[in-house]
Protein backbone atom coordinates (compact mmCIF):
# COMPACT_ATOMS: atom_id res chain seq x y z
CA UNK A 1 0.00 0.00 0.00
CA UNK A 2 1.08 3.22 -0.78
CA UNK A 3 1.31 6.15 1.90
CA UNK A 4 2.20 9.78 1.25
CA UNK A 5 4.38 10.97 4.21
CA UNK A 6 5.40 14.62 5.08
CA UNK A 7 8.85 15.22 6.15
CA UNK A 8 9.79 18.93 7.99
CA UNK A 9 12.70 19.45 8.26
CA UNK A 10 14.42 22.13 10.80
CA UNK A 11 17.58 23.38 12.27
CA UNK A 12 17.54 23.07 16.55
CA UNK A 13 17.11 25.68 19.01
CA UNK A 14 20.36 27.29 19.42
CA UNK A 15 21.80 26.65 15.96
CA UNK A 16 22.79 28.96 13.35
CA UNK A 17 20.81 29.76 10.40
CA UNK A 18 22.50 31.51 7.89
CA UNK A 19 20.10 31.52 4.95
CA UNK A 20 16.91 32.47 7.46
CA UNK A 21 19.29 35.51 8.91
CA UNK A 22 20.11 36.57 4.69
CA UNK A 23 16.34 35.95 3.97
CA UNK A 24 15.41 37.87 6.93
CA UNK A 25 17.70 41.29 5.64
CA UNK A 26 17.08 40.77 2.19
CA UNK A 27 13.04 41.20 2.74
CA UNK A 28 13.60 44.06 5.38
CA UNK A 29 15.99 45.58 2.56
CA UNK A 30 12.56 44.88 -0.09
CA UNK A 31 10.58 46.90 3.01
CA UNK A 32 8.99 43.98 4.85
CA UNK A 33 8.59 44.46 8.35
CA UNK A 34 10.13 41.11 8.94
CA UNK A 35 11.11 39.91 13.04
CA UNK A 36 12.80 36.62 12.00
CA UNK A 37 13.26 33.93 8.90
CA UNK A 38 13.76 30.37 10.17
CA UNK A 39 14.43 27.99 6.63
CA UNK A 40 13.41 24.76 6.66
CA UNK A 41 13.17 21.84 4.61
CA UNK A 42 9.82 19.73 3.40
CA UNK A 43 9.86 16.74 1.49
CA UNK A 44 6.46 15.13 0.48
CA UNK A 45 7.27 11.19 -0.32
CA UNK A 46 5.22 8.43 -1.28
CA UNK A 47 6.38 5.10 -0.15
CA UNK A 48 5.49 1.57 -0.13
CA UNK A 49 4.12 0.33 3.36
CA UNK A 50 2.07 -2.29 5.27
CA UNK A 51 0.38 0.28 7.46
CA UNK A 52 0.94 3.92 8.68
CA UNK A 53 2.98 3.17 11.46
CA UNK A 54 5.32 0.89 9.11
CA UNK A 55 5.78 4.04 6.77
CA UNK A 56 6.45 6.15 9.72
CA UNK A 57 8.84 4.00 10.92
CA UNK A 58 10.97 3.86 7.10
CA UNK A 59 10.50 7.97 6.83
CA UNK A 60 12.65 7.63 10.69
CA UNK A 61 14.63 5.89 9.69
CA UNK A 62 15.18 7.56 6.24
CA UNK A 63 15.12 11.03 7.42
CA UNK A 64 17.77 9.94 10.28
CA UNK A 65 20.22 8.53 7.96
CA UNK A 66 19.35 11.01 4.66
CA UNK A 67 16.96 14.00 4.74
CA UNK A 68 18.33 15.43 8.07
CA UNK A 69 21.93 15.89 9.90
CA UNK A 70 20.06 14.78 13.28
CA UNK A 71 23.65 16.81 15.53
CA UNK A 72 21.70 20.42 13.86
CA UNK A 73 18.43 19.30 12.46
CA UNK A 74 15.51 17.89 14.00
CA UNK A 75 12.68 16.16 12.29
CA UNK A 76 8.79 15.93 12.14
CA UNK A 77 6.87 13.21 9.99
CA UNK A 78 3.07 13.27 9.25
CA UNK A 79 1.43 10.34 7.30
CA UNK A 80 -1.86 12.41 5.21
Amino acid sequence: MDFTVEVKVALKKGALDAEGETIAKSLKLLGFPVKKVDSLKFYKVVVEAKDKQDAVGKMTEAASKLLANPVIQDYEITVV
